[in-house]
């Protein structure tokens, strides 16, 4: 589950094996209109790892994500999924790679139930992992088991960013694109978003979270990239943490 391999054959006859990156992002560049706002970003995200995009609001974080979905009026670079590129892909042709994307705005179905909110989504034709079951979400998610029948109104802000990442497993996914979903929410809902990402890492999942919430994102974090003006001003792996306190204490007022 959740690995890539392409096998090539050399002259010998010898059997190669390469493991390609879960996402690998060059030189992408990303336009809203006539707006100019992502300017060469680069990153990488192994696959199993958690990946951070910090900065301050308006740096180009979500940007980031939605020119990865194909969601922005223009882009030009290389974003290569599993190996694949798709810089010229609509944003339905990158889901189906096993990308799942979960906005700022969660886009829950008002009018319908919590669970017939989960058995929307339907199983990503090419995607690598496994589709959860609705009672492996409810073992995940146990709050969504008590509110399986309350309407997506009812539920608190908490149990819909819930909702919404629990029906992207619901599709095999196995990249995921998390954008705030920590924000404005009760430590102790964050707390079990928290829980529920070391979970998925374990599992083999790649996430790229963009998080307001340095707490919350630095424990989870493999790999941190901090934007500023659309642009990577600074990569370091969660190792060098301690180091760059005074530099994310300068860019992000921590």
């Amino acid at each position: 589950m959740n690995r890539l391999h392409i096998e090539t054959r050399d002259d010998a006859g010898v059997d190669t094996v390469i493991c390609e990156d879960a996402l690998r992002v060059t030189g992408l560049e990303a336009w809203y209109g006539e707006s100019h706002i992502l300017h060469g970003v680069e990153l990488r995200a192994a696959r199993g790892e958690v990946v951070t995009l910090l900065g301050r609001n308006g740096s180009g974080r979500s940007t980031t994500l939605k020119a990865i979905m194909g969601l922005t009026d223009a882009r030009s670079g290389s974003i290569r999924i599993g190996g694949r590129e798709t810089i010229g892909q609509e944003p339905q042709g990158v889901a189906r790679l096993g990308v799942g994307y979960c906005p700022e705005e969660r886009g829950i179905f008002a009018g319908l139930s919590c669970e017939e909110n989960l058995l929307l989504p339907p199983r990503l034709p090419n995607a690598e992992g496994t589709p959860m079951s609705l009672e492996e979400i409810y073992a995940l998610f146990p709050n969504l088991a008590e509110r399986r029948a309350s309407q997506g109104t009812r539920l608190s802000g908490g149990e819909q960013q819930m909702l919404a990442i629990a029906r992207i497993l619901r599709t095999g996914a196995d990249l995921l694109l998390l954008d705030e979903i920590s924000e404005g929410l009760a430590p102790v809902i964050v707390q079990t978003l928290a829980r529920v990402i070391r979970l998925l890492k374990s599992r083999g999942f790649t996430i790229v979270l963009v998080e307001q919430n340095f707490r919350f994102a630095a424990p989870l974090a493999d790999r941190f990239y901090v934007m500023e003006y659309g642009r990577i001003v600074d990569a370091f792996e969660s190792a060098r943490l301690p180091q760059k306190a005074a530099t994310l204490q300068a860019l992000l007022n921590i």
